[in-house]
């Protein structure tokens, strides 16, 4: 077994606190994948299907027999328990057993994201310190292109592809491996505190951050997750587009439909025709999108023509989802879409609307049972109903940084900072009612100081983002010599409409029913379309930088 340097985690007087409840007890010896995937075959579920794929309908025993033929390959690559296996994979069944693959030999999964540039994967090889490095052919080409910056001597598998080709490069055939490898593996038993997956961040503030999550928390948060929120069982189907080796994707994909049995529909990438007639096609339950694929489903002229009856639940989270994509999506389904918040840290979702009996508009919902939030003002004091403040959350899982003493001590510095007497700081202003629903405001780092008043952008996007002229929206802080920040509104329009001074008065003016006058933008900026993440977050940091250079700037004339 691998041992993992005492200097590549923080020290523990520093951790948060785990909780541990009592309907998940977690035993003293765990392999993940047989709790994940084995157990259902032993328990009778082996022909059920656990994995849908375009025509392609994979088994749990299936499921089982690749995921173990993998794990005899990894063994015979020098793959130990608390190794740690990159995985960058294109979405297919073949990502999900290979996770399982992982686990069986009580290893660290390493989802490595699709969307990376070699920068990236450099980055995260060399400081995950890969043994093997599993990658989908069509995205293999950053992964060679970044050979030369990596530190380790790690083996490249490469799924797809000519077997030959991939030999003549050096590589493993994933392929031409499992062919000849025993379908059969004892598993690995390890530690609760044993490490379970390590997460990397986005890196869309610099580079990907490492956050570990141990073995206890995979078990329990899966459990968690789908008790409370997708309830999932043998016979439902979760259907979406989320890369599976992305980190929220992961969890959604590879870990918490097998908690219940469940199935799980993959789609390679998501497009509105792709995605409503896989809906139809794998009859899928419980369907999880970000709130932009949600807006790009509603502008379909054809939607009536997908049979989409079979869905009982919809879920969506990354950002803001805003009440008027929840009417319009109610008003087209009569099924509402249920809102949540996680996080890489905190490895899946921490809050969301099921949690309550009907989806509050512009809410991410409540804490989910196991979880506990408060929110709190500056001076550290618990904040009031209504009261906008800070998120802290106690629960199984934690904020945890890997390899926090590098580049001068880093992310030591940052846990220091983000654990205040055993709670979790998530950076996130929010404000929580005297039911326990939580409505984000902002990150923290983009609260808007104006004229002495502390300005939440989200108040005044939902407020914007009512005008039947706006798209989408995004309220940044400005610097102001006066003001110190002045509130401006960039805006997308729909088709048909052009930016002026009329149409930028208008679409303030219909603000002033629900924003008090020192919330009101002064100033307004259309743009061809709002910055976003591949996961659908706004890029504010890039309005505020490019703020100058924007020329269709109007500063609204309203009374």
């Amino acid at each position: 077994m691998s041992k993992i340097p005492a200097d590549y985690l923080p020290p523990k007087e520093i951790w948060a606190e785990y909780t541990s409840p009592a309907e998940f007890p977690v035993p003293d010896k765990l392999n993940l994948a047989e709790f994940l995937l084995d157990r259902h075959v032993k328990e009778g579920r082996g022909d059920n299907v656990a994995i849908l794929f375009a025509d392609q309908k994979v088994t749990y025993k299936e499921l089982l027999a690749t995921a173990n033929k993998f794990a005899n390959v990894l063994k015979g690559l020098g793959v130990e328990a608390q190794d740690r296996v990159g995985i960058r994979m294109t979405n297919a069944p073949d990502a999900v057993a290979i996770n399982f693959a992982i686990m069986k030999l009580g290893a660290i999964p390493v989802p490595v994201s699709p969307l990376w540039a070699k920068e990236e994967v450099a980055f995260v090889l060399n400081n995950a310190e890969f043994k093997v490095f599993v990658v989908s052919f069509p995205i293999l080409q950053p992964v060679e292109d970044s050979k030369h910056e990596w530190q380790f001597p790690t083996k490249i598998v490469v799924v797809g592809g000519k077997p030959e080709d991939v030999e003549a490069k050096g590589h493993v055939s994933f392929a031409k491996a499992i062919a000849t490898a025993s379908d059969q593996f004892a598993n690995v038993m390890v530690a609760p505190w044993d490490i379970g997956v390590i997460l990397f961040t986005s890196g869309t503030t610099g580079q990907p951050k490492g956050c570990v999550h141990f073995v206890r928390e995979v078990f329990i948060e899966s459990q968690i997750v789908n008790k409370y929120v997708w309830k999932l069982g043998p016979g439902e189907v979760l259907g979406g587009s989320a890369p599976v080796t992305f980190a929220a994707g992961y969890g959604t994909f590879c870990l918490v439909p097998f908690a219940g049995g469940g199935a799980i529909s993959l789609l390679p990438r998501f497009t509105p025709d792709d995605m409503m007639s896989t809906i139809q096609k794998h009859k899928i339950t419980v369907v999880t999108g970000l709130p932009t694929a949600y807006r790009k489903l509603l502008e379909m002229p054809n939607f009536k023509d997908y049979d989409i009856s079979s869905v009982r639940m919809y879920t969506t989270g990354g950002d803001a989802l805003t009440g008027k994509t929840l009417s319009q999506w109610q008003a087209k389904t009569g099924k509402p879409i249920w809102e949540g918040l996680g996080g890489t840290e905190m490895m899946h979702l921490v809050t969301s609307t099921a949690i309550g009996d009907v989806p509050m508009a512009d809410s991410i919902g409540k804490a989910i049972p196991g979880f506990e939030i408060k929110v709190v003002r500056e001076d550290g004091t618990t904040a009031g109903p209504g009261e906008v403040g800070s998120m802290m959350i106690k629960g199984p899982t934690a904020t945890l940084y890997w390899k926090p003493y590098i580049q001068d001590n880093k992310l030591l510095a940052t846990m220091k900072k983000g654990i205040k007497d055993g709670w979790n700081m998530m950076g996130d202003a929010v404000m929580m009612d005297k039911d326990g629903y939580i409505f984000f405001q902002a990150r923290e780092d983009d609260m808007i100081k104006s004229s002495g008043f502390r300005l939440a952008p989200t108040e005044i996007e939902d407020a914007i983002i009512r005008h039947a002229a706006v798209r989408d929206n995004a309220v940044v802080g400005i610097p102001d010599e006066i003001m110190g920040q002045k509130v401006v509104a960039m805006v997308e329009l729909e088709g048909g409409h052009s930016p002026s001074q009329e149409l930028a008065n208008d679409v303030i003016k219909s603000t002033m029913d629900v924003l008090a006058t020192y919330k009101l933008p002064r100033e307004v900026v259309f743009l061809p379309a709002i910055p976003r993440t591949p996961t659908g977050k706004i890029i504010k940091k890039d309005l505020r930088k490019h703020y100058p250079e924007y020329t269709t700037k109007f500063v609204p004339k309203v009374k």
